[in-house]
């Protein structure tokens, strides 16, 4: 069993994790100061230490030298937050395992916890030093199934996918990654990061959308002890955590207008001003950004810097759809059902042959994100060896494909009306199987107006136009 010590004076905050990671199977020690951890380690031989970067009595630095200095195999990881992340960054570099920024995601820092006794069993005493001394890489914890897995597939997507990825990865050219929600354009960035020279250095993810628009200068640039209301300390911002690094910009296109504006400047000039202060500081990043929406549209209708999008789109990447990766998705599906065995405590070794024809079938309008869901959720209430269509979600069922229903061409809008009921009941013969035909002949009957086309077929034109790419249907 090993054995670990939490540092950190919350108290409540310390007992909590303390109380999770003994239901995980770990042997678990607190301390609240570094007095306390002292005597801890003094008496027992711990594998692997947690600790808040700052405490009453001392701080990141000096507790990890001592813990170095007492034993070297032992693993550290920093828990931090985001006003600490430049010191957690240069304590990354004297030897800690990695870090996590504050609030824990319990997920996530198990993940870690894992890794780094893995890590430590792995390399032993002699070779712990110089494996750590390497890893440099710093990344804020994110409530999303863990990037460092990036699957690659065998489906021409995905294989097209990889392809990008790898010949941009060693350069510096900005990446703007495209896709719908769910398709896992975080784990595509980070995947270029860990290809890329700066692999070592830090990797900061931010969310865009997430960030108060008076706040946004602040976060991205840092500030100065008074420089506002509630400023009662010096704060890094993003860029500057990132130096040597790179940052990720997720949803890049929720953005204000004004934050595009300081952002489009830094991009430009390389330089930050944290907020109150006058002394501009260097940084040197890479710029990795994702969005879901239309950018070119936003540019067009003036809710988008043209020239920010052009700095941010030097190179551009398309996640494909779930429903694209051919199948990719029982890959998909097996890694899922492997990290949900892992966090719920079950042996569940894969899918039934009807979950299999479903998973194929379906349209999957989550993505990444709803497989991940759907097969947490069958892991959980599978009771045998392969999940069974009775555990999955009755939407799975109730497909969003394409519908040739009535309803479609009893619209308001006057097109379908002047289509016989014969005519309606040829389009009500094809199944979701049959989509590419199925298409072209709502194609045809629309006169090859895509906007009716996609009325009839009773779906919207950005449904249509990713099947038109599917079926690579040219007309």
């Amino acid at each position: 069993m090993s054995k670990i010590l939490i540092i950190e004076d919350d108290v409540s905050f310390c007992l909590m994790m303390k109380t999770f990671l003994t239901k995980k199977g770990f042997e678990v020690f607190t301390a609240f100061t570094f007095k306390e951890a002292e005597a801890v380690l003094s008496e027992e031989k711990i594998d692997l230490v947690l600790t808040d970067v700052r405490l009453p009595d001392n701080d990141g630095v000096e507790i990890l030298q001592y813990i170095k200095e007492a034993d070297p195999t032992i693993q550290v990881i920093l828990m931090t937050g985001y006003t600490d992340i430049k010191t957690a960054v240069n304590v990354m570099k004297m030897g800690a395992y990695d870090y996590i920024a504050k609030p824990i995601n319990s997920d996530e820092i198990l993940h870690t916890i894992n890794k780094a006794l893995d890590h430590q069993q792995q390399f032993g005493s002699s070779k712990v030093v110089e494996a750590i001394s390497e890893s440099k890489e710093t990344r804020p914890a994110k409530n999303a199934y863990t990037a460092s897995h990036f699957i690659k597939g065998k489906s021409s997507k995905s294989k097209e996918l990889h392809e990008f990825v790898n010949v941009v990865a060693p350069t510096n050219i900005s990446v703007l990654i495209i896709g719908d929600s769910g398709t896992g354009k975080e784990n595509i960035a980070y995947s270029i990061h860990k290809l890329s020279k700066r692999a070592h250095m830090p990797y900061i993810a931010v969310d865009c959308g997430a960030i108060p628009k008076d706040l946004a200068a602040s976060e991205f640039f840092g500030h100065v002890k008074g420089s506002f209301t509630g400023a009662t300390t010096d704060k890094i911002g993003h860029f500057e955590a990132a130096t040597g690094g790179t940052i990720f910009l997720d949803e890049v296109g929720n953005l204000t207008y004004d934050v595009q504006v300081q952002l489009l400047r830094a991009l430009q000039e390389r330089k930050v001003k944290p907020v109150g202060s006058s002394k501009e500081i260097d940084v040197d990043i890479r710029i990795i950004a994702a969005t879901n929406e239309d950018l070119q549209k936003a540019v067009r209708e003036g809710e988008f810097r043209e020239d920010l999008y052009h700095r941010l789109n030097e190179f551009s990447i398309q996640a494909p759809r779930l429903n694209e990766r051919g199948k990719d998705i029982l890959e998909f599906a097996h890694f899922f059902i492997e990290k949900s065995n892992e966090e719920l405590e079950r042996n569940v070794e894969g899918l039934s042959d009807d979950v299999i024809e479903i998973f194929l079938n379906y349209e999957w309008p989550g993505n990444l994100r709803e497989m991940r869901n759907v097969i947490k959720r069958a892991v959980l209430l599978t009771k045998g060896e392969v999940i069974e269509k009775q555990v999955l979600p009755s939407e799975m069922f109730q497909q969003n494909v394409l519908k040739p229903v009535e309803e479609s061409f009893s619209s308001s809008n006057g097109f379908a009306s002047h289509h016989s009921n014969e005519e309606q009941e040829d389009l009500k013969l094809y199944s979701s199987k049959n989509e590419e035909q199925l298409i072209k002949i709502a194609l045809e009957k629309a006169k090859y107006n895509k906007t009716k086309a996609a009325q009839i077929l009773g779906i919207d034109r950005k449904t249509l136009y990713n099947k038109l790419k599917l079926y690579d249907i040219e007309f």
